[in-house]
């Protein structure tokens, strides 16, 4: 078998690849696939193991930006990852994705994160569950009579409010403090607003992404500076309620829509899991954001079978951090356990799950230091 990058001559053995992981695609989707990764290749984002001619498996990194603690930094996503029927259980998957995290870090990352079909092998590579997409069930008369107290202006999103979309998305995840949100590029912004499905309204700091989905509408992404812009989103999305009786949302766990409502009881929510890696412990920590309040030093050992371990010394003040090679011992952890603690699971569960272990004098710092509640909008 031979690991080699994806070239345009492949994409229609990639494409019979994913029929037969996914199930069938129409031409639309097809042609819609075939745009969205040319980009990809060029930037040596695709990845295909061969047996001689023929692809047995083939995996994407997506380039997205990620915030964490309000600071925005370049992610890899891992997608598309396909292997062939009959080379399923041999290994196969499992050398795609070591050099799938090779090339990931080669190009600069120093993260990445995955939504996996199945845990476990992911989870021997070193990703680790970490946040969730939560979809929410709410009904729609409920949003219509959210109203701003005043005039928001919204305006019809298209192919070239691209740049501005992702200028909102820095500011508002910058100003909240989230953790977890992606942004797609600028190219794929384009191509997503060009969607002809889909309905995109725009504020001066927000904008929406909905759709019908059968008799309910479905809501992809609604982000909002403000107040008003909140309410005038969600309100916009209501007033289909003439027709439509539910909306089903992706939305922040404590996302400020749900303390609009006038009224809250027993709650539909759907947790689609998604897994987070770190590829460069010195890169990750120093692009990662912090509570500006927490100030505070560990020494940690990291164990990290594909990529290399080693012992660092974290120092963490004033809302950045740095990690420096020490020899000085410390908290040891897996590259699992790292990369939960990077997206805020406590350390007394990485201690309770064998994810953690050793000295345990720095762990209150570091959960002050990395506490977060890392969630997304968008599926990939």
């Amino acid at each position: 078998m031979e690991i080699r990058d994806i070239t345009p001559d492949d994409l229609d053995d990639v494409i019979d690849l994913r029929r037969r992981a996914f199930g069938p695609m129409s031409e639309s989707s097809k042609e819609q696939w075939r745009k969205s990764v040319l980009p990809a290749l060029d930037e040596r984002r695709y990845l295909g193991m061969f047996d001689g001619d023929r692809l047995a498996a083939a995996a994407r990194l997506r380039r997205f930006t990620q915030w964490w603690h309000g600071r925005p930094q370049p992610m890899a996503a891992v997608a598309g990852v396909t292997v062939a029927p009959e080379d399923r259980g041999r290994g196969v998957g499992t050398g795609l994705m070591r050099a799938v995290i090779e090339r990931a870090a080669e190009l600069g990352d120093a993260v990445s994160a995955l939504y996996p079909a199945t845990t476990a092998i992911y989870r021997r590579l070193g990703y680790e569950h970490a946040g969730a997409r939560h979809l929410i069930r709410l009904p729609a008369e409920a949003l219509r009579e959210l109203r701003p107290s005043g005039h928001v202006k919204l305006r019809r999103m298209g192919p070239g409010d691209a740049a501005e979309l992702i200028s909102v998305l820095h500011r508002v995840h910058g100003a909240t403090r989230a953790s977890g949100p992606i942004s797609y590029g600028e190219d794929t912004w384009n191509l997503w607003l060009a969607r002809e499905d889909d309905f995109l309204y725009l504020a001066d700091d927000g904008y929406a992404v909905y759709r019908w989905q059968g008799d309910d509408i479905e809501v992809e992404n609604v982000v909002a500076g403000s107040p008003g812009t909140l309410r005038a989103l969600w309100g916009l999305i209501g007033s289909a309620s003439s027709v439509a009786r539910e909306v089903v949302a992706a939305v922040a766990p404590d996302d400020p829509v749900l303390w609009m409502l006038r009224e809250r009881s027993k709650e539909q929510v759907t947790r689609v899991r998604w897994m987070f890696r770190v590829l460069d412990v010195a890169a990750a920590v120093e692009r990662r954001g912090y509570p500006a309040h927490v100030t505070c030093r560990a020494m940690v050992t990291v164990d990290d079978p594909v990529r290399g371990g080693g012992t660092w010394r974290l120092d963490i003040s004033g809302g950045s951090g740095t990690a420096t090679p020490t020899d000085e011992a410390g908290v040891t952890l897996s590259v699992n356990g790292l990369s939960a603690l990077y997206a805020g699971v406590p350390t007394s569960t990485l201690r309770l799950s064998g994810l953690m272990s050793g000295d345990d004098r720095y762990d209150e710092a570091l959960d002050a230091a990395f506490a977060a509640k890392p969630y997304m909008l968008d599926y990939f």
